[in-house]
């Protein structure tokens, strides 16, 4: 636990939401099961084992002696999905929103797993920022909160079409459009992308698909099986030249099998190179950690 208390006593506090300390990478032995994430004005200490009382009480001491007005959840995670969070010091804002790159998002650290905002995936928001061409239209597939349409707009994108099973997620996406006055053109659809093909594709052609689905959901999506069937569909949604971004978040599988399933699937998309992730991310395995791959029709 030593390299997170010393971490702590160097980072700055960031005025944009991002991770602070990674344990998960494999980088610092002893931290395997920790993360520290600022949502500002709150920090966000992540276990994936429980922690002892005495090891709470000598983070939050670390956490007081360097932001000593700042107000900080722990939640911990253990298999089975069982999950505990206590607000540990302060108060955290009701709405609660946070920034990324000029952008707003709401986000919610009391509840649930996730929390609104994808830290690890700033690299992929960054990408589609800069690719992104006045009006272009794109369809975001398992779209959660909808932060990838929100940055498309801000682009200049002329429609992002925003599928997602969970019509609670849809409505934060719609916040967020709110939030950030990007409203026109967007679409939320609270559909199962496997029974809304033909749906989708009269609403195509697209200039990028972005595929950023869980990787094991029951009823939602199994990459193992799922994943070549998702990639058989891609061409037929794609224009001529256009883009596409797959993203895979499961340290259980690598990039040979998300190039292998796109590849057997749909031979007509060249693979376009992969997006490094956040440097906050660095892991000690490139295959354990988010793989984002790009292609083009």
């Amino acid at each position: 636990m030593q390299a997170l208390l010393d971490a702590i006593a160097t980072l700055a506090f960031p005025t944009d939401a991002q991770r602070l300390f990674h344990g998960r990478g494999g980088l610092f032995p002893g931290c395997e099961h920790l993360t520290l994430d600022a949502y500002p004005p709150v920090l966000l200490l992540t276990s994936f084992e429980p922690l002892a009382e005495e090891a709470l009480a000598a983070i939050g001491a670390a956490i007081t002696a360097r932001w000593p007005e700042a107000p900080w959840v722990y939640q911990c995670r253990q298999e089975g999905g069982r999950t505990e969070t206590r607000l540990m010091a302060g108060a955290v804002p009701e709405p609660h929103v946070v920034t990324e790159a000029g952008a707003r998002y709401v986000v919610h650290l009391l509840r649930g797993q996730n929390h609104g905002l994808f830290l690890d995936m700033a690299e992929g928001r960054r990408w589609v920022r800069e690719q992104v061409q006045p009006g272009d239209k794109v369809l975001n597939l398992f779209a959660y909160t909808c932060a990838f349409s929100v940055v498309a707009l801000q682009a200049g994108a002329a429609e992002v079409v925003n599928v997602d099973m969970a019509a609670g997620a849809l409505a934060t996406g719609r916040i967020n459009h709110e939030l950030n006055d990007v409203k026109t053109g967007a679409k939320f659809l609270a559909h199962d992308i496997f029974n809304s093909w033909g749906k989708l594709t009269r609403g195509g052609p697209y200039d990028l698909v972005i595929c950023d689905p869980p990787s094991f959901q029951k009823g939602s999506f199994v990459a193992t099986k799922d994943y070549a069937r998702l990639a058989r569909r891609l061409p037929a949604l794609l224009a001529p030249g256009g883009r596409a971004l797959l993203c895979l978040n499961t340290p259980k599988l690598g990039e040979a099998f998300l190039r292998e399933a796109v590849e057997q699937n749909a031979p007509e998309l060249q693979f376009a190179g992969r997006l490094a992730n956040p440097a906050a991310f660095e892991d000690q395995s490139a295959d354990r950690s988010l793989k984002v791959l790009m292609y083009r029709l």
